[in-house]
């Protein structure tokens, strides 16, 4: 096996764990959907709300299946450099899924009915980090306007980051959720649900900086 074949193969090891953290939250939006269409669905306290009003989940889910499985694609270097064209096609898929992904999130958290364990903490969390993610999206669409392909880089990575969230927040939130449930609060969950997000937004910031400095080297060299 040859140096470069080895590289191509290590390159898609980052993208193949994105997907993998992705099957969660999409198996759950998956499920969410399969429960609108199902007529037999028996309607309960926990997801009355979204029958009242279906779209709003309808969208994040979908929108969320797409942002985070096409997502993971654009972090195999090889694709950017050598498939521009399969680059900027996902590029115009991503970014108006993101959106729908960042917009739908505000549209719940301000439409549907929070559980009782949730409140104005939880509720301000979720507004900081959907109203991030918009910011970071419309920014990444304006600097791949203006052909800032490096900051166009960095502020996709931010976008995605928030996106994944719901991957992160498996293990920083569901455990509370399952197996501490007579914890469940608004402080509780709203430190659980935070720090999936917190986690992905430090790693993506570490990613960044190591771009940077991979960049700043070659200029050098």
């Amino acid at each position: 096996m040859n140096k470069t074949s080895t590289l191509n193969k290590n390159e898609w090891l980052v993208p193949a764990m994105l997907i993998l953290l992705a099957l969660v939250p999409s198996a759950s939006g998956v499920f969410r959907l399969l429960e609108q269409s199902n007529s037999a669905t028996i309607i309960t306290p926990a997801n009355a709300r979204f029958f009242a009003d279906p779209l709003p989940i309808v969208a994040h889910s979908l929108g969320g299946i797409v942002f985070l499985i096409l997502g993971a694609l654009q972090f195999v270097p090889s694709l950017r450099r050598s498939k521009l064209g399969w680059h900027k096609m996902l590029g115009r898929i991503l970014i108006p899924s993101g959106l729908v992904v960042a917009l739908s999130s505000l549209w719940m958290i301000h439409i549907y009915a929070m559980p009782t364990y949730d409140g104005a903490l939880v509720y301000g969390t979720r507004l900081l980090f959907s109203a991030w993610m918009i910011l970071t999206i419309v920014v990444g669409a304006v600097t791949i306007y203006r052909r800032d392909f490096n900051n166009h880089g960095v502020w996709m990575t931010r976008a995605y980051a928030v996106g994944a969230g719901g991957s992160t927040q498996v293990f920083t939130a569901a455990p509370l959720f399952l197996l501490f449930p007579e914890h469940l609060n608004d402080l509780t969950r709203a430190i659980s649900l935070a720090a999936g997000w917190v986690i992905n937004v430090a790693i993506a910031e570490w990613v960044i900086r190591r771009r940077l400095e991979a960049r700043q080297k070659r200029a050098a060299a």
